[in-house]
């Protein structure tokens, strides 16, 4: 017995001593590895990169910006099938195990072993995935696998199953760029995981092992065997019944990678002036991983308006000037076309025109191919167009078809409407220009192009270009006289002036653009035939330093130089500015801050920015208790008299009606507006407005240079203006201007501004209360000729606008 206990004890002492060294060891392990463990408790507030989205205000989604294509899903939202994909396929006894799944580990051995040494199943769990992803890096070493397993036992002390299977279902990569399951499901199938089928959940469940392998084209044959394998595996586990499985198996994987770009609804300006501006709102760590939701100001149908009235615009002043020739050719004979043409790179937002190359040439026709159209996966599709230019689809070029195309000419086509196969030839317009439409109450912007393609380059015409409006700026001029004294009916001289630009300076003679003068005139007959020396007399009469006042207070110029040659437009400005200024005209003088962006939502959906800051008095109600109407609270700054905004917007009018835009009358509803054509006709504007919408319209070259000796705004811009006007207020009821209280509607004489009865001639003009027609005839500008401001010094002779 004595023995026995001696053997016991000895065999207790060698017990005790080894596990008194396994735990040291063990201690010393664990105290080397976890030493330096990332704090797993950074996960409790972590926030993952989503991306910024975009929508218009109609809410189609019209851009998205991100590092990582990230939709963050709480695991509430997250549907069952989706779970038990995942589960099944990486982790079947997660709500199990405490982070480190022993059973799964031996599965995982013996399953690859069966398999020849291919790695099907994986031993890691998803704790272990999680700890890996957000805390380690992807380093392959034993001792990166044993810090993984120390933290995901950390991880599973301090976090619910809940938050990690959260976590690690919106951050695992799911390949073609597509982060969590919501991102993947909305780009490889255009859903969102609700909609998933079984197969589609199987197929992203697929993926987290090795998104490149089983990619859904190059690795196709291995995606969808991957994909069943996980079908089987959610059958196994209980998740799908045996036939739901087998007809899953047998669906195609038909994956669509979705595509968004602005460039779908040629919008590619707009948006990227959204962008810009969330960047300098939040910076571009917010605005690429701050899951911002964006609520546009953009209309799609009046951006399509606005694109289809600028680009025929520009086509129809390019294409008066001839063809230019081809700038690209391909060998047609050397090399299979479609795969050369493939390569061209082509314009994404013009459509519908389309690259193509010409194959033959005859007489009559030059047969085309067009350019292949790219599969999902990036390939060249097999199918190749062909087409033919009919000699009237290049009679604008005035030349034979043999003269104008031949074989291997890179070209842009059109088809013609109604002719099946049948293309008209088109050219890159040289001219660029702009065009913005804005609400003119609220300074919402609904639509804006700022050139002929975005791909083509992205200077924004409309926002960034600085340029001369000419004669648009003149209604600013009378608007200062208007609200200082001056009535519609004040008469001023159109007569020869010269200003005296001060000692060794050459003295500065306008000009009429017609180079004549019409005497007295009242300030209606002056805005609506843009008379120059009737604007600089004016400007001198009620001085240049309050012209230059209100030329501030509408957001035209920061600081506009207060001389006289500055009344003409020579000063440079945007399109945007100048829609602005125009859209305070006809909403009654309230100061307007353009704005793209209606509302932003950070990823939590409380709202962190609003365009509209009026306040709503009686909005806070909970509930309907028979409490007075709710008020809207306007704070926004009077800029110019109601009534003087009123009498701009009816001399406006005018300029449509009788003066240099009679073009415009051709869409048959209250319209008002105002030319502006540069110095040379480098520059050709127009900018006007209908009761409920302000549209500025500009036209010129990147770098300037005449449009043509008689080129004029009325011959060029206003027909832009015209045609959006006629698609945007096609549906819309011809509504008169807003007449404010206090109009007095008085009928004068056109010719001399004296009261008059009803003969022709006459007019119904407005009138301040206090004041009326004229007695008696008296001419501004009438004593003298000369000006000399020392001001005009700085101005420089010949400057400003013409027409």
């Amino acid at each position: 017995m004595r023995i026995i206990l001696r053997i016991f004890g000895f065999l207790f002492s060698i017990g005790a001593v080894l596990f008194v060294l396994s735990a040291a060891v063990l201690g010393y392990f664990y105290w080397h590895y976890s030493k330096d463990l990332p704090d797993h408790a950074q996960l409790a507030n972590y926030e993952p990169p989503v991306m910024t989205r975009v929508h218009a205000a109609d809410g189609s989604l019209l851009a998205e910006y991100a590092r990582e294509r990230r939709l963050f899903l709480p695991i509430q939202a997250v549907p069952k099938t989706v779970l038990a994909a995942f589960l099944s396929a990486e982790d079947k006894n997660f709500y199990k195990h405490g982070g480190i799944d022993p059973e799964g580990i031996a599965r995982a051995i013996v399953t690859n072993l069966r398999s020849g040494g291919r790695r099907e199943q994986g031993a890691s769990t998803i704790t272990q995935q999680v700890a890996k992803n957000f805390l380690l890096t992807n380093e392959r070493s034993y001792e990166r696998k044993i810090r993984e397993a120390l933290i995901a036992l950390r991880i599973e002390s301090a976090f619910s199953k809940d938050r990690i299977l959260e976590l690690y279902l919106n951050e695992i990569y799911l390949g073609l760029g597509n982060y969590g399951v919501a991102a993947a499901a909305l780009n490889y199938f255009g859903k969102s995981v609700h909609e998933l089928s079984l197969a589609e959940a199987a197929y992203l469940a697929a993926l987290p092992k090795a998104p490149n392998n089983y990619h859904p084209f190059r690795g196709r044959q291995a995606a969808i065997e991957r994909r069943n394998w996980v079908i089987d595996r959610m059958v196994d586990n209980g998740y799908a019944k045996r036939e739901d499985g087998d007809a899953a198996k047998k669906t195609p994987l038909d994956v669509n990678p979705r595509v968004v770009s602005p460039n779908t609804i040629a919008s590619g300006f707009f948006a990227e002036e959204v962008r810009r501006d969330i960047a300098e709102r939040y910076g571009e760590k917010k605005l690429y991983e701050g899951g911002l939701s964006v609520r546009a100001t953009l209309d799609p149908k009046l951006q399509a308006f606005a694109r289809r009235a600028l680009v025929d615009g520009l086509v129809r002043f390019d294409e008066a000037r001839g063809w230019r020739g081809t700038e690209q050719r391909i060998e047609v004979g050397a090399r299979e076309w479609g795969t050369a043409l493939a390569e061209v790179r082509a314009f994404t937002d013009v459509q519908p025109w389309r690259i193509a190359v010409v194959l033959e040439v005859n007489k009559n026709e030059a047969k085309i191919g067009l350019q292949p159209r790219r599969e999902p996966s990036g390939a060249v599709s097999r199918d190749r167009q062909t087409g033919v230019i009919p000699a009237d689809g290049m009679r604008w070029t005035r030349r034979p078809v043999e003269r104008t195309v031949s074989p291997g000419d890179v070209v842009y086509v059109e088809p013609l409407e109604g002719k099946m196969g049948q293309y008209r030839l088109r050219q890159i317009p040289e001219i660029s220009g702009a065009l913005v439409a804005m609400d003119p109450y609220t300074g919402r912007v609904q639509a804006m192009v700022g050139g002929f393609s975005f791909d083509q380059g992205e200077f924004n015409r409309a926002t960034q270009a600085q340029r001369q409006p000419g004669s648009s700026f003149k209604p600013f001029v009378y608007a200062t006289a208007l609200d200082n004294g001056y009535t519609p009916s004040s008469v001023v001289l159109d007569a020869p002036i010269t200003v005296d630009m001060g000692p060794g300076q050459e003295a500065w003679t306008p000009s009429n653009y017609d180079g004549k003068s019409s005497g007295p005139r009242t300030l209606r007959y002056g805005i609506e035939h843009s008379k120059n020396l009737m604007t600089v007399r004016l400007a001198k009469d009620v001085g240049m330093p309050l012209v230059s006042e209100y030329a501030r207070r509408f957001g035209i110029y920061d600081d506009m130089l207060p001389v006289l040659s500055m009344s003409l437009g020579a000063g440079e400005t945007t399109v945007m500015r100048m829609t602005a200024a125009y859209a305070m005209l006809v909403n009654g003088g309230r100061r307007i801050k353009p704005s793209l962006i209606d509302r932003i939502q950070d990823r939590m959906g409380q709202t962190i920015y609003r365009h509209d800051e009026r306040e709503c008095v009686g909005c806070a109600a909970e509930a309907w208790a028979n409490q007075n109407e709710p008020k809207l609270v306007d704070k926004r700054e009077q800029v110019l008299d109601p009534i003087t905004a009123y009498q701009m917007v009816s001399m406006l009018e005018g300029v449509v009606q009788r003066g240099t835009a009679q073009v415009v009358k051709a869409v048959g509803k209250p319209l008002a507006g105002k030319t502006g054509t540069t110095n040379d006709a480098k520059d050709v504007w127009f900018v006007g407005f209908s009761p409920d919408l302000a549209v500025g319209v500009y036209l010129g070259y990147d770098r300037p240079r005449s449009l043509g000796s008689s080129a004029t705004a009325g011959q060029y811009a206003a027909p832009i203006f015209r045609d959006f006007m006629a698609a945007a207020l096609k549906d819309k009821p011809a509504t008169p201007f807003r007449v404010p209280p206090g109009v007095k509607l008085i009928r004068i004489s056109a010719a001399s501004g004296l009261r008059a009865g009803g003969e022709s001639g006459t007019i119904l003009e407005a009138f301040k209360p206090g004041t009326a027609p004229p007695d008696n005839y008296s001419v501004i500008g009438l004593g003298g000729g000369g000006v000399t401001p020392e001001a005009e010094r700085a101005a420089g002779a010949g400057t400003g606008g013409l027409y």
